[in-house]
């Protein structure tokens, strides 16, 4: 037999690796077809993964011993590139110096951020849907959350609403308690405001870019305001408010005009003032946590994070939250 038709025959589109195994697993019990379709997602969405990241940090890539930027290939590791750096001789990877770092299982990172798209996204049913740990859930969570929360913008202008809500303070996961537990959360042992509840200030101009943080236990002080509200506004600001004291002590204190709108007479709308947009974010923010039972006032900060980057719509696709845990936030 000529030696072309041996090669043509060996090397036909049957003899392919692909063509030989698609026959063997259409002959697979449906179990082990469903076990390999998992298999095969979890390749794809950890090589995805490693795309997304490597993409990400690759103008920010530096030695994260000497700073340098001079870097050789240095093999992969975990499904990522290593590099070593040519000053010091240091190794690392994308994820070095990021919260993401030494985190395990990369190849079911994308689905766990689709969960944490879903509104009423809990600990345990991500845990559940993605075949991980509750405590694996917990600490995702958190370290996906630590660079996203502080998406936030550089300045406020033009009329800037401030409001403040409350939330009862919780140790909720606590080793030890600094107080005696409560069933079920409770309620507070005391009458209107108290330092049993935590102070969240939300100030929002009417573009929607807003500004929130925790100011503290109980009502609100003016030192607060000029510690986390005054070095994001501009100077022309109009500071609308309700009749709260801390606001007109803090404008006059800061020059800023202030215009209070007194809610408790009835007073809702003044010409263009009003603090009906920051409420309204208010009244998100809190419908939103309902769907957790609890948050723990340690981690406040956080879920304020995620739910700014829910409302202004930072994180709509898995991809692009896996982009803001890495500090890369895209307008």
């Amino acid at each position: 037999m000529p030696r072309d038709s041996v090669r043509r025959r060996r090397t036909g589109p049957l003899h392919r690796p692909l063509d030989r195994l698609l026959p063997r697993l259409r002959a697979l019990h449906p179990q082990d077809k469903l076990r390999v379709c998992c298999f095969m997602s979890e390749q794809v969405n950890g090589e995805q993964t490693a795309a997304v990241i490597e993409q990400a940090r690759r103008p920010l890539l530096a030695c994260p011993e000497c700073q340098g930027t001079a870097l050789n290939r240095c093999g992969h590791a975990n499904g990522l590139q290593r590099f070593k750096c040519k000053a010091c001789g240091r190794t690392f990877n994308s994820l070095t110096g990021t919260p993401l770092a030494r985190l395990r299982l990369k190849t079911r990172w994308l689905a766990y951020f689709d969960c944490m798209r879903d509104p009423a996204c809990t600990v345990n049913n991500a845990a559940a849907k993605i075949g991980v740990h509750p405590s694996t859930s917990f600490r995702w969570r958190h370290r996906f959350l630590k660079w996203t929360k502080l998406d936030r913008p550089a300045r406020l202008v033009g009329i800037v609403e401030a409001d403040e809500t409350f939330l009862l303070e919780s140790q909720k996961g606590a080793r030890q308690l600094q107080r005696a537990p409560r069933k079920r959360g409770g309620v507070a042992s005391k009458r209107g405001i108290s330092a049993e509840l935590v102070n969240i200030v939300v100030a929002r101009d009417r573009d929607g870019k807003t500004i929130d943080f925790l100011a503290g236990r109980g009502g609100l002080k003016a030192a607060a305001l000029h510690d986390y509200l005054l070095p994001k506004l501009a100077p022309d600001v109009v500071l609308v408010s309700d009749a709260n004291a801390a606001y007109k002590k803090f404008a006059r204190e800061a020059r800023l005009h202030h215009q209070p709108v007194n809610l408790s007479q009835g007073k809702r709308v003044i010409g263009p003032y009003h603090v009906q947009n920051v409420n309204a974010y208010h009244s998100r923010f809190k419908a939103w946590l309902q769907h957790f039972r609890g948050v723990a006032t340690a981690y406040l900060d956080n879920y304020l994070g995620w739910r700014w980057a829910i409302d202004l719509g930072r994180i709509e696709t898995p991809e692009r939250f896996l982009r803001a845990s890495l500090g890369i936030i895209s307008t």
